[in-house]
């Protein structure tokens, strides 16, 4: 997957630099990668602009370079209503919270990044 940081400016309320510097971080943790970790990877990548389907919707990205702000807290919402519903396996769960972890992060609901 590529995509290209010079066209990137923001991802939701981060810059590209905070953005890029965590999918380089969850990048270099252990393989196999958790369904936690691959969610985090997934949403990450999706809102960077990278041709991979929304990480719960699994719909493409509308902006010219990744999903509009309002396309990222549509998707930061679908994973928190999977999470809600009774998990149907303990895998799709921790992907899902991967997912809304990161999403959350990037739509500024919280400071700390997963």
């Amino acid at each position: 997957m590529s995509v290209d940081e010079a066209m990137v400016q923001s991802v939701g309320v981060r810059s590209a630099q905070e953005v890029f510097s965590a999918i380089a971080e969850a990048g270099k943790r252990p393989r196999p990668r958790s369904a936690y970790q691959r969610g985090l990877m997934v949403a990450y990548w999706w809102a960077a602009g990278a041709p991979v389907p929304a990480p719960i919707t699994r719909v493409a990205a509308v902006g010219a370079h990744g999903p509009c702000r309002a396309q990222l807290l549509a998707e930061c919402q679908a994973a928190a209503a999977q999470l809600r519903r009774a998990p149907t396996a303990a895998d799709h769960s921790d992907f899902a919270l991967g997912a809304f972890a990161a999403l959350a992060w990037l739509s500024g609901r919280h400071d700390e990044r997963p």
